[in-house]
């Protein structure tokens, strides 16, 4: 009996560490899920402090006493210097004085309420439709293309996505050489072809390495030559045709813009939207800019959404675009 007693002793026991081990996974488990994304968290303190020039000088038009003339001249010019160009700055400074603020700072409520109601309800989500899902980003030189191609392939990776990047734009042999060091740094597969070669070609090479190596995204580096407006059309047109009569789909074109050229990323945005689809805009460079208010004109003008910011050179620089948290990024003191 005394050794029956001690087994069933020795097994409640085993039961009972069994038991513990379980209840602590399942409520690890419901607080890790529960918590935000780090990421996600500091990224509207880290926006803040990014667009600070822009908010110091819109700033300056909220600390007026009074809310006559002045306040609103001086506010329209904050607004232009800002980027946020005259037609939009004009909808917008009508629009809170529809709102009839009785002071300075309800008008800046009104103005943050009015910038972030106006620019929610659109689709900003990063469309990963297909086996291999493909995205085309494209841009003129200069905007920042490349480097956000490897801050998005840093955050697929993070967010356990397998990516192969496609060297498509191929009359450059600095933006080839350049992708392929932050796929080495990333240790991301890159694909490139000759000098010269034809990017189609490029695009179709880096869909077949994704499936034999079963990565589940391409990105691919387009060429940004707007100079040759025709070419370029014909160009993307073809990339993206031949990706589709392979059996890829095509779910997301991202077009880069530097932010801080204002009426000029427009223009260069309505030549690429004439050369494809695009879906969605990634704004760079605006950080230590005041003028952040670009994302406001550029959505606007266009109807096309802003899906990110590039707020920074590190691989993490590369942040959703939220309308809201964009408007108290600009405008909260």
């Amino acid at each position: 009996m005394p050794t029956e007693t001690a087994v069933l002793i020795v097994l409640l026991a085993l039961v009972a560490v069994v038991a513990l081990v379980l209840v602590r996974r399942r409520s690890g488990g419901a607080a890790s899920r529960s918590q935000p994304n780090p990421t996600l968290a500091a990224a509207v303190p880290d926006l803040r402090r990014r667009l600070g020039r822009t908010r110091s000088a819109l700033a300056q038009a909220f600390r007026r006493s009074a809310l006559d003339e002045a306040f609103w001249e001086e506010l329209e010019e904050a607004l232009l210097a800002a980027d946020v160009g005259t037609e939009v700055t004009a909808e917008l400074l009508a629009e809170v004085r529809a709102r009839h603020p009785a002071t300075p700072e309800a008008a800046r409520v009104a103005l943050e309420e009015l910038i972030a109601d106006s620019m929610s309800g659109a689709d900003r989500s990063l469309h990963l439709d297909g086996n291999p899902a493909v995205i085309l980003v494209v841009g003129v030189n200069g905007t920042g293309k490349t480097t956000t191609i490897a801050k998005l392939a840093k955050r697929l990776g993070d967010e356990g996505h397998r990516v192969v990047l496609a060297a498509a734009d191929t009359f450059r042999a600095a933006a080839v050489e350049q992708l392929r060091t932050w796929g080495a740094r990333l240790e991301v597969p890159v694909v490139a072809g000759a000098s010269g070669a034809d990017p189609a070609s490029v695009a179709f090479e880096a869909l077949e390495t994704a499936r034999r190596e079963r990565a589940d995204v391409v990105v691919v580096d387009t060429a940004g030559r707007l100079q040759s407006k025709t070419n370029l059309m014909d160009e993307l047109a073809k990339i993206k045709r031949v990706l589709e009569r392979n059996g890829a789909s095509v779910s997301e074109v991202l077009l880069v813009l530097d932010g801080t050229t204002g009426q000029n990323a427009v223009g260069q945005a309505e030549a690429f939207r004439a050369a494809v689809d695009v879906t969605g805009l990634v704004l760079t460079k605006l950080d230590g800019t005041a003028k952040g208010g670009a994302a406001i004109a550029i959505e606007r003008r266009l109807g096309i959404p802003v899906k990110e910011l590039g707020v920074g050179e590190g691989l993490d620089d590369l942040v959703p675009f939220d309308p809201r948290a964009y408007a108290e990024a600009l405008l909260e003191p």
